[in-house]
């Protein structure tokens, strides 16, 4: 049993509605207003403690998660991706490659 304290960091909930609504919006949204958002919520993943709660948070916000892994890449790699869908991508990159050299 994990009796460790959640910590629910609210601002980085907000951030994380309001991008999924812009993700999902399908409307153009403005280029410096995205930055802005993504900025304010990189700096909220920076500063929250890795626990339940972030993984709550990363585990609902699929664009939030995304921004997570590739903040973290350096040092966990794509921690946070299904391993399926990678090494199908690169199983079918080595056979295209492959093929390609054959043609050539």
């Amino acid at each position: 049993m994990n009796t460790s304290p959640v910590t629910l960091n609210k601002n980085l909930v907000l951030l994380a509605q309001i991008l999924e609504r812009l993700e999902h919006s399908g409307r153009a949204i403005d280029p410096d207003q995205y930055r802005v958002l993504v900025s304010r919520l990189a700096d909220e993943l920076k500063t929250t403690p890795h626990d339940a709660g972030l993984d709550a948070v990363l585990g609902n916000f699929p664009a939030v998660s995304e921004l997570y892994e590739n903040l973290n890449y350096e040092h966990a790699g794509l921690c946070r991706s299904a391993l399926e869908p990678g090494l199908a991508a690169e199983v079918a990159a080595r056979a295209a490659i492959d093929g390609a050299r054959r043609t050539a």
